[in-house]
């Protein structure tokens, strides 16, 4: 889906779509207040992704067919497939790395020398933007490859991308530790190695590569925080105005463009950390390219076990 387009299309399957009248949709806009402009990419967005107010899709849009939402046939499966072994790797994660962060941050701060900020912001910033795009190319690579069948990786890591798609806010009713468990996990390895430079190197060979550590520092910490970021993007009710305001600056991912993501076959607007690469990106048709790539070599079908679970429908109205 190219949404630099005039005209965007939807692969929705045709037997779950409501009726298409601008009138009603721009109603549900207005209630949710999402938006003021009534573009046709925001029509579309607020049709075909799941209203964060109308949990199971079949209020505002008469469905006939839970479309997505916790009651959904495949929700309800991935769901309770979270295990108790998980909890204890999330816990495990969290702590550490918890840990782990505060002892760095120390010496970030110790070795911080004004002097060098015109070396140090950019540092900053360019972590935040690896961040950003490393999000990417894991939220693609887990959307559309692979199977909840996988040894492993399929329940362990695949299991929530599927869940997300057929009940996006599940996320706002996961805690802290289930929400941000695997991020911290994947970083806990590099802040290990970081504190024992800091703890065993002398201070000139920290001073030398102190600009890369901050811009490892930032990166870790944003590709901690992404699925936090992912699941206020989610959260339309109750944030903090520190976060409304993050978000309304596009400091953080915003709720409104990450919605464009939900428009199915959720096939663009990957990055979530900060979300700032996503329009580049589709500019480039950067991720069809990439998964042209991947088919032709592999002859695997983007995004086809992400379809079957959202095909475990059930009927929610006589017909």
């Amino acid at each position: 889906m190219c949404l630099s387009s005039p005209t965007l299309v939807c692969s929705c399957p045709t037997s779950s779509m409501a009726s298409t009248t601008t009138a009603p949709v721009k109603d549900d806009l207005i209630s949710n207040k999402l938006v003021t402009d009534f573009s046709s990419e925001d029509i579309l967005v607020d049709k075909n992704s799941m209203p964060e107010d109308d949990p199971n899709g079949n209020t505002l849009h008469e469905a006939h067919n839970i479309r997505w939402g916790p009651q959904h046939a495949g929700a309800k499966l991935l769901a309770s497939q979270y295990t108790n072994e998980k909890r204890i790797q999330e816990i495990i994660s969290v702590a550490l790395c918890i840990f782990l962060m505060i002892y760095n941050f120390f010496y970030i701060c110790y070795y911080f020398d004004v002097r060098k900020c015109f070396l140090i912001i950019p540092s900053a910033l360019l972590g935040i933007l690896t961040a950003d795009f490393a999000s990417g190319i894991v939220h693609w690579g887990a959307d559309t490859w692979g199977s909840v069948d996988m040894p492993f990786i399929g329940r362990n890591f695949l299991r929530p991308f599927r869940e997300h798609h057929i009940d996006p806010t599940s996320i706002t009713r996961h805690d802290f530790i289930e929400t941000n468990g695997d991020n911290f996990a994947v970083i806990v390895p590099y802040l290990f190695y970081m504190a024992h430079k800091f703890t065993y190197f002398s201070d000139a060979d920290i001073k030398r590569s102190y600009n890369f550590e901050v811009y490892m520092f930032l990166l870790a910490i944003f590709v901690s925080m992404t699925n936090q970021f992912h699941k206020w993007s989610h959260t339309y009710f109750g944030l903090p105005s520190y976060i409304v305001f993050l978000q309304r600056y596009h400091i953080i991912l915003p709720r409104k463009h990450h919605r464009i993501h939900h428009v199915v076959p959720h096939d663009t607007y990957f990055c979530i950390t900060t979300g700032w690469l996503n329009r580049p990106l589709e500019m480039i048709k950067f991720w069809p390219w990439l998964e042209a790539i991947v088919e032709k070599y592999t002859g695997a079908k983007p995004r086809s076990d992400d379809l079957a679970w959202a095909q475990k429908t059930e009927k929610v109205h006589d017909e």
